[in-house]
């Protein structure tokens, strides 16, 4: 089965790395500067950022559809970075070096299954959940956290 991870749209985050520390605050947000790589993976563009490169660490709601798998939690985004739209097929380094947990949803955004597997293991996680009809989208998390990583689409 054919699938594409897809990155966060910039655009959305692109305003906030020029407010201030107190304006961030009021946004639940932070500014990070990359201290070890890895360590620091952006959503845009399913890359870990270099030692160096400023972030941001905020609330992303991840799961918007109304639902009761709707859902937020905290990620990094980077300044200066395009979305990634993913080779057909390709996983990175940014989601193979992880513990993954793979959520497969239908078109009602209902969650009808889900797995936790070593990076490296996910291109075959995703076959197998894609191999399912029901399948819409997956979202992959990184286990050890929680946090959002991407969405994955058939491609």
């Amino acid at each position: 089965m054919s699938f594409q991870l897809v990155g966060l749209d910039a655009e959305p985050f692109a305003t906030l790395f020029s407010l201030t520390e107190e304006a961030l605050r009021q946004h639940g947000a932070v500014r990070r500067i990359a201290e070890t790589q890895p360590g620091y993976p952006c959503r845009i563009s399913l890359e870990d950022a270099a030692v160096g490169d400023e972030l941001l660490l905020l609330p992303f709601t991840h799961q918007p559809a109304l639902s009761p798998y709707r859902a937020s939690g905290p990620i990094y985004v980077r300044r200066g970075v395009t979305q990634k739209i993913g080779a057909v097929g390709e996983v990175p380094c940014y989601v193979t070096d992880r513990l993954i947990s793979v959520r497969s949803y239908d078109p009602a955004h209902m969650m009808i299954d889900a797995a936790v597997c070593e990076g490296a293991m996910v291109a075959e996680q995703i076959a197998a959940f894609f191999n399912d009809p029901r399948a819409d989208y997956l979202h992959l998390h990184n286990a050890k956290r929680g946090c959002f990583s991407c969405r994955v689409n058939r491609a």
